[in-house]
């Protein structure tokens, strides 16, 4: 699968999981959305940490390659 559909699905889902705990109305309903909020924020992360590890690291003597 694409890396940027899914960063850009996940962000999506994040954007709406806020919306929705900020129209909800009890502590229950508001724990229940930020509790989603986190771990779609942790897969996020989980996401870009393994892209990170997959992309090449450059050293301070080493050019960029565009």
């Amino acid at each position: 699968m694409d890396p940027e559909k899914i960063m850009n699905g996940v962000s999506k889902e994040i954007e709406i999981a806020l919306k929705s705990m900020a129209k909800a109305k009890t502590p229950e309903e508001k724990r229940i959305h930020s509790e989603t909020v986190k771990n779609l924020c942790e897969s996020l992360g989980v996401f870009l940490n393994l892209m990170s590890d997959m992309m090449p690291s450059y050293g301070d003597d080493e050019p960029l390659e565009f």
